[in-house]
C-alpha cells in the first residue's frame, strides 16, 4: 500500500527509512521486494507469535486497563537495536514456505477467547500495516480496540491510514537521545518518532512512552527524554521507566533500581503527571496515584490489576480528571 514508483526502481514510504529499492531487492527490513516495479508485502498474514495478553503487560496502564488484547506479530524490524528481547522474532526474515493466516483468524480468536481487543507487538508492527489495517477494519465491527506497540518511526501516512482503520492506542518506545538511536539502532532520526507522538494525539489515539533505560548507554538521556516528553507529549501522557535486562548481543548488567528511581523522581518534578517505573515487580510506581492528592487510584502487581478505584474516570478523593482511555475491563 505505502511506496513510490521510481522508474524501474521503487521507494517504500512504510516507514522513515524510505529505502529505495531496486528491482528484484528488499528494502533493510528485509519484508518488503519490489516485484516488477511494484512494492510487495512478504510479512502479510505471516503470523510468528499469537497469544491473548493482559492490556499492562505492552505496557498500556491508561488504555482499557484489566482488559486483554490477542496480541500478534510478523517477522524481522526497522531497528538494530544489541539488547532485543524479542530478537527470535525481529532478527528473522519472513519466508515462502511461512503459514499464513487470515484477518478474519484473528479477529475469530479474540472473540474466541473473550479478549477485549487486538495488538500488533513482539517485534515491530509497522512492518505487519497492511495486515493490521485489515483486521482493524474488522475488529471495529466486532467493538474490538485496536493498538501497537511499537518503535514510532512509521511516515505519517501509514499512522493516518492506522488511524483511519481503528487503531486507538499507540505505545512507543524511546531508546534514547540522537546518538543512542545513530550508534544502536541503524542511524535513526529520533525526532520523526517524536513528530509521530504528537500527530497520533491529534489523530484522537491514546499515546503511551517507554524508555527502557540500559546500563551505559541512555542513562544520561533521561533529562532530554524528560524534556521532550512534556513537549511533544505533554504532562497527561504517560511515562514508563522500564528497567532492562541482558538480552541478544548485549551483556551489560540489569539498571540499577536507584537509576530507574531517580528518573521518575525527576519525571514527576518536572510535571509529568503518571510516572511508572516497570520490569520491578512490587515497585510503589507500578501503582497509579491521582497526581493532584496522589490518592492510590489502580493498585498492580507486574502486570496484574489488584485494585481499581477511579469512578467515571475521576479520583475518588479529589474528583481530579484521570486520564483513562476506555473502560475498566474488570479482569482482576
Amino acid at each position: 500500500m505505502f511506496f513510490e514508483k521510481l522508474n524501474s526502481d521503487v521507494k517504500c514510504k512504510l516507514c522513515e527509512r524510505r529505502c529505495v529499492i531496486k528491482e528484484g531487492e528488499m528494502g533493510v527490513c528485509g519484508t518488503r521486494k519490489n516485484v516488477n516495479g511494484k512494492l510487495v508485502s512478504l510479512s502479510y498474514g505471516n503470523i510468528s507469535a499469537i497469544e491473548s495478553r493482559p492490556i499492562e503487560i505492552k505496557p498500556f496502564y491508561h488504555y482499557y486497563p484489566g482488559s486483554t488484547s490477542l496480541t500478534f506479530s510478523t517477522w524481522s524490524c526497522n531497528f538494530f537495536c544489541p539488547w532485543c528481547q524479542n530478537f527470535h522474532l525481529s532478527r528473522r526474515l519472513p519466508r515462502d514456505e511461512d503459514p499464513k493466516v487470515t484477518p478474519e483468524f484473528i479477529v475469530e480468536k479474540a472473540l474466541a477467547y473473550g479478549d477485549e481487543g487486538v495488538c500488533v507487538s513482539f517485534q515491530e508492527p509497522t512492518l505487519l500495516t497492511e495486515f493490521a489495517i485489515d483486521v482493524f477494519k474488522i475488529a471495529k465491527k466486532h467493538n474490538l480496540y485496536a493498538c501497537y506497540v511499537s518503535n514510532g518511526y512509521m511516515t505519517l501516512e501509514v499512522l493516518e491510514a492506522l488511524a483511519e482503520a481503528g487503531m486507538t492506542g499507540l505505545k512507543v518506545d524511546i531508546k534514547g537521545g540522537e546518538e543512542v538511536y545513530k550508534k544502536f539502532c541503524g542511524n535513526i532520526d529520533v525526532w520523526k518518532i517524536w513528530r509521530n507522538v504528537r500527530k497520533a494525539l491529534d489523530l484522537g489515539i491514546h499515546v503511551e512512552i517507554v524508555n527502557l533505560i540500559v546500563t551505559d548507554v541512555n542513562e544520561d538521556d533521561v533529562e532530554w527524554v524528560v524534556e521532550n516528553h512534556l513537549k511533544y507529549a505533554g504532562s497527561d501522557v504517560p511515562l514508563h521507566f522500564t528497567r532492562y535486562f541482558p538480552a541478544y548481543k548485549f551483556y551489560k548488567p540489569p539498571t540499577r533500581i536507584e537509576v530507574l528511581e531517580s528518573a521518575a523522581k525527576l519525571a514527576r518534578k518536572e510535571g509529568i503527571n503518571y510516572v511508572y517505573i516497570g520490569n520491578v515487580p512490587g515497585h510503589r510506581l507500578e501503582n497509579t496515584f491521582c497526581p493532584n492528592c496522589n490518592e492510590l487510584l489502580i493498585r498492580r502487581y507486574h502486570y496484574m490489576v489488584l485494585e481499581y478505584r477511579i469512578k467515571d474516570k475521576r479520583c475518588p478523593n479529589c474528583r481530579k480528571e484521570v486520564r483513562i482511555f476506555g473502560e475498566f475491563a474488570g479482569h482482576m
